[in-house]
């Protein structure tokens, strides 16, 4: 008698130029086999591949879901195209894949088995169906990363201006031409930035949450659309641990037997732009808030690394964003003294 299937689950270990796909199945004995496994190019013509290979090697009669992580940006062309065609797909944040790939017993880290662990926890897991975000979250993404990117431009042009305005002979023209560079990019930004403003005020839901999440010390209207753009509304966190895990703001210790070997470091493997938004709001509220403050200080007073004290009030920012948008009540002074004696 064969045993009738539960769950047929397509694992992908999504990267910039390919997805590498494994299939794996479930039957009514909680028997649970990873049987196929095969490469393909992260393009349209890929997933169509994708999809005709799979129909070959499932069985239609028995639910099929998708799963992968949230690698950035490279998975969503794939998840919009499985949404429209209609299958059950599945994002899960990359923390929850590496604690539960750590539970299994494979000793080498590849493509291949990180598909198979992908597999292998979708197959374990009740998974939520992934939903594609706001389109305003959408368009503040897209506009919020213009504006960084434009903003590290002008300040390669200004630097460039600065050294050629110290050189011995410096060229007329040359500098001309940065300060019309620049002016060009000072437009743009304001573009940018008038667009953003609209994309919110378009918005009362996003606009009533950033208002909210502006009440924090430190954080101003363009770094809490970052926080908001760049998790599509706290879309797959569930925790705060999984917060600043996705964001790269977990620290991590090189150890060797009891001893630490070198400095601890932030994971840094996390989503880049939102922890490059969380730097100078840091910052501030370490000069600007006492109590922003005493978390730096208390901190660095502990291990005397100043990296480790500032990386823990960004979190601290990060954390309350994530609370006063979960309660939709502003900051509290009360919050963060409570944040203080937990650190």
């Amino acid at each position: 008698m064969t045993n009738r299937l539960l769950k047929q689950v397509v694992g992908i270990d999504v990267a910039q130029k390919e997805l590498v796909v494994s299939l794996g199945k479930m039957d009514d004995m909680a028997a649970m086999t990873v049987y196929a496994n095969k490469t393909f190019a992260n393009t349209k013509g890929g997933f169509m591949a994708l999809i005709s290979w799979i129909s070959k090697h499932t069985d239609q009669a028995y639910p099929l879901r998708f799963v992968m992580e949230a690698t950035g940006v490279y998975h969503e062309s794939l998840a919009y195209y499985l949404f429209d065609k209609s299958y059950s797909v599945s994002i899960v944040m990359p923390n929850k894949i590496s604690n539960f790939f750590r539970t299994l017993e494979i000793k080498t880290v590849t493509d291949k088995s990180m598909s198979a662990a992908i597999a292998m926890f979708g197959m374990e897991k009740q998974l939520d169906n992934w939903v594609p975000p706001k389109r305003v979250y959408r368009s503040l993404r897209q506009l919020t990363r213009e504006r960084s990117q434009l903003v590290t431009e002008r300040t390669i042009i200004k630097n460039q201006l600065h050294a050629e305005l110290s050189e011995a002979f410096p060229g007329d023209d040359t500098i001309r031409r940065m300060q019309d560079r620049i002016k060009m990019v000072d437009g743009q930004l304001k573009e940018v930035l008038t667009e953003i403003r609209g994309a919110i005020n378009n918005d009362k839901g996003v606009k009533a949450a950033l208002d909210m999440i502006t009440t924090i010390p430190g954080i101003g209207l363009l770094t809490a659309a970052v926080i908001l753009a760049e998790t599509n509304g706290f879309e797959l966190i569930r925790s705060k641990k999984q917060l600043t895990s996705y964001a790269g703001l977990d620290v991590r210790e090189k150890e060797s037997g009891t001893s630490v070997k070198g400095k601890p470091k932030i994971s840094k493997r996390g989503n880049k732009h939102l922890r490059k938004a969380m730097h100078l709001p840091a910052l501030s509220a370490i000069r600007h808030s006492e109590r922003y403050k005493a978390v730096f200080v208390r901190v660095v007073s502990r291990n005397g690394i100043k990296m480790k004290g500032a990386v823990a009030v960004q979190r601290k920012l990060l954390e309350m964003a994530y609370t006063i948008y979960k309660t939709n009540k502003p900051y509290q002074k009360g919050y963060l003294q409570e944040m203080v004696e937990n650190s």
